[in-house]
Order: C-alpha cells, then structure tokens, then sequence
C-alpha cells in the first residue's frame, strides 16, 4: 500500500480545508484519477473531484499533484503524493469554482467576426495557414494555464495564458475581421513574463507564450498599437548601437566586456593550437555592458579547466527582448550578423539564460543553427573540485526560466552547486517560480516584476542563506533590487560563475 495525502474542503461542515491521508494499493502505472475513485469505494470519503472522458480530452480532472497542475486521468500516482485542488475558489475538496472564467470567456465574444471592409477576406481557412496554427485549436479548457501562472496571481490586469492563446488562435484567422491584438492589450498582452509556466503545465503541450502571445505582440507592433514605450527604446537602442543597453562609460569596461577582451584587457587564453576544438563566449547585452565582471568569471573558470574561449568581437545583441516583445522587423538582421561572427566555432557558450535559449530556438528558424551549451552543461561532467578551496557558504539557487523551461536545463546547476568546497545548498519553496524579470514586463511594467521579485525575495529569507545563485543576469538583477527593496539586501545575488571564481580563489 501507498499513502496518499488530499486536502479536504466541505463548506457545509468545515470552516477551513485540511489534508486526510489514505492507502492506495501499490499498482503499475496507477493513474491518480484510479487512486480517488478507489479512495471513494473502498474508503467511503465521500470526496468530490470531477471526471469524463478518462482520456485527456476534457480537461475537466485538472487539479495540483505535489503542487503542479496535472490532469488526474493521465498523472500516475506516486506514494506520498499531495493532492490538491486548482488555485480558483473551492466548492467542494478538489472541485473548483469555474464560473468567473465561463463569464469573462462569453464576455469576451470569442468567436469568428465577419463583416470586413477588406472585399477579397477568405471564406475558409488555407490548409496551410490552419497547420500553422493547429497546436493553439488544441485547447481542452482545463484552466491548468491559468492556475499555474504567476502573473495571474499578482496582478488582475492581465486576464491570463487561455484568454491570450483564443484571442491569437482568431487574430491568426485570415476569415476573422476582429480586432484581436487590441483586445489583447486591453486584457494585459505585455503583462506576460513569458516564463511559460502554461507551457510547462499545458496538457496539450500548447507553446502559448512562443506560439500565440508573441505572435500577438507581433501582430500588435505591425498594426503600430504596441508595444509600450519602454520596449520602443530598446528597438531603438539595438537598431543604432547593437545592444539593448547602453555602456556605463566607466573604468576598465567603459566600452563593454567584449571591447576589452579584445584588447586584452581582461584575461585571454592565449593557446590557439588548431586541435583544439574551436570556442566562443556569447556574452548577450547585460554581460557586456551591466555585469563584465561575469565575463570575467567565465574566462578564469574556463581556463581552469583547460578551455580556451574567444570573445567574438561583432557579436551584437541576440534578439530576445526584440522577439518577446513582438518587434520582428530588424531580427533577421540581428540572427545574420551573430551567424556570421558564431559559425566557424565548434561550441558557442552563454551565461545568459535567455541568450542561451534565444539562440538554441528561435535561431533555427532563421536557418541559423549553431552548437550552443549553457556553461553548465560545459562544466558539470568535468568540474574541477581538486583546486577549490572551502567556502564556508549556505546558498539557494533560482531557476531562470528561460533555462529551466527554455532549455530544460535543471539539475546541472545543482549538481555543481552540491560539489563546491564548503557550500551548503538548500532548495528554496519554488525555486523555478518566475521572478517577473522576462518578456519585457521588468522595463514595460516594473510593479508587476517588483511584486513577483518580492515574492521570491520572501522565499529566500526564509532560508537564512549568504547567497542567492543564479545564470541569468535579468533574474540577478531583479532579485537583488527585491532583496534590497524587502530590507534583505545582505544576502548576496551570485551569477554561479562569481561562486565558482571566489571557490577556486581567481
């Protein structure tokens, strides 16, 4: 037997929910959905959950397994597992209050507009075009993406990852005549993170954030009612310098890392020995000009390591904040110009997550297509331990989402993290929750990545460490002004490079 934990909530008779335990017996690929109706015949509970199709078609089983949303019917059961209801308000144990969102769905007119002043609009959809966009049509109406995402939780001005992926599903209708991408402002467009938390949680594997908000803000930045001025700047900034930020203009970097690795003024392996395999760093735009001293890092850890790096001098910005924020025009020109300074090297290295995964999964689509490692997938298989020194650190570690959920990469993180001299790791409550630093919402709509950063701020008090790790340089920088705005500006925001540097005494 197995013990499973539920929570209960009977408004008739209990003035709180709390949680009863039951046996299971123990069964190959057992679905949750088999644990809670044998806990109902055999245990007569009396629990409420619902169910139909058995088959992951309705989405109607929708509920949280040890905190993530899963459908019951699909999700096996593990013993020890905590079954929770949806994050909506609860009738009755695992059923959820669905009406709001029925409402605003039906308020929302979510069907086909005719009546275009465009004479040639076609009567039905191209097979191409209905391919194109086929994943989105795929919805089952579970709400699992609106249950798990963090922004609908902070704040109620954006209406959520369901509303965003229907109105895109009719915005790239050619036979709709509505004005989607404007309804879509007006229900929160650029309020999305693009952590794809919905993605990750999505039955249907649906890409909202990539496959209908961008596309959204894409349509939006044609139609020339978006995006928010802040993120006009940025497009800006990359169209006349190449960067998303401008240079401090200050010391040994005044001219940005890549400047001064050029000029050798930071460290250079020197060691061009052509049986080496080819390698080059890919700063992205923070490094360069906010943070060099992670550029820094990553030289000195790579040399350690017998690794010798380059820093492509016409690198220029990767794209990311340009296609997150639907500001497509110039991203050829942008993919090209990194192509052309990448192509000849064997391995490219980011320690930007979204850099990282810029290149991995929008490049390909440019026909660029490049082999590119995230630095802790270069040092968690040889990770040199005999040359650290003790740090005496206890230290949490902050999953960015574009690394988590953009490249899918988790544990070689803290498989380096629990191998450094005298670190003491410990997870945090949800270390791969959004910190509210992507999807342009930190520059377009600072209270929203102010209240999530404050979140996760709250998450690492909790644990009493020295230091908050993290590899991406937006998320560094967001936590570190929550720390500091919540009075916990003592405790350290450390690129794992900087960790690795202070543990080999560099």
């Amino acid at each position: 037997m197995i013990k499973i934990k539920v929570l209960r909530y009977d408004p008739e008779k209990d003035s709180k929910a709390h949680f009863e335990t039951y046996d299971v017996p123990k069964k190959d690929k057992m679905k949750v959905l088999d644990a809670l109706n044998y806990i109902n015949d055999e245990h007569n509970a009396d629990l409420a959950y619902r169910y139909s199709c058995r088959a992951g078609q309705c989405g109607s089983c929708a509920i949280k397994v040890n905190g993530e949303v899963a459908l019951a019917c699909k999700s096996e059961i593990e013993d020890g597992d905590v079954l929770e209801p949806l994050d909506f308000p609860v009738l009755k144990d695992l059923v959820v209050d669905r009406t709001a969102l029925d409402e605003k769905t039906a308020k929302m007119g979510l069907f086909l507009e005719s009546g275009c002043e465009i004479g040639e609009c076609p009567a039905v959809m191209d097979p191409g075009e209905y391919a194109d966009t086929k994943k989105i049509r795929s919805c089952i109406e579970c709400y699992s993406c609106i249950s798990a995402c963090p922004v609908v939780k902070e704040t109620k001005e954006f209406a959520g990852p369901y509303f965003m992926r229907y109105l895109s599903k009719f915005a790239l209708d050619p036979r709709d005549c509505g004005e989607r991408a404007g309804e879509g402002i007006k229900d929160g467009l650029y309020c999305c993170t693009s952590c794809s938390k919905c993605v990750e949680v999505c039955p249907k594997e649906i890409n909202t954030f990539g496959g209908a908000i961008e596309k959204l803000r894409e349509i939006a930045y044609n139609e020339d009612i978006g995006p928010l001025p802040a993120h006009r700047e940025i497009w800006k900034s990359i169209k006349r310098t190449g960067r998303s930020v401008e240079p401090s203009g200050e010391g040994k970097f005044a001219e940005g890392f890549i400047k001064a690795a050029s000029t050798k003024k930071v460290l250079k392996s020197a060691d061009k020995s052509p049986e080496k395999p080819r390698v080059a760093v890919f700063t992205g735009c923070m490094v360069d000009y906010k943070l060099p001293e992670i550029g820094v890092a990553l030289l000195n850890v790579l040399k350690k390591h017998g690794i010798d790096a380059e820093v492509p001098a016409n690198q220029i910005c990767c794209g990311s904040p340009l296609i997150r924020t639907g500001q497509t025009d110039i991203i050829e020109d942008a993919v090209k110009q990194n192509y052309e300074a990448l192509k000849d090297y064997d391995t490219i290295i980011t320690v930007c997550a979204g850099c990282g995964s810029t290149l991995k999964n929008d490049y390909p689509r440019y026909g660029a297509n490049l082999n590119v490692k995230d630095i802790s997938e270069v040092l968690v298989d040889n990770l040199n331990t005999e040359d650290m020194k003790p740090l005496d650190m206890k230290v949490t570690y902050h999953d960015p989402c574009h690394l988590a959920r953009g490249q899918g990469i988790r544990e070689e993180p803290r498989s380096i993290l629990s191998r450094i001299k005298g670190v003491e790791f410990v997870e945090m409550e949800s270390p791969n929750q959004c910190c509210g630093a992507g999807g342009g919402v930190r520059s377009g709509k600072p209270e929203i990545a102010a209240g999530l950063g404050k979140k996760k701020a709250h998450m690492v008090e909790d644990l009493d460490v020295d230091a908050v790790v993290t590899i991406c340089p937006f998320c560094e920088y967001n936590i570190r002004d929550s720390l500091e705005a919540e009075g916990l500006g003592s405790i350290e925001v450390l690129n794992l490079l900087k960790l690795l540097e202070r543990a080999y005494k560099l």
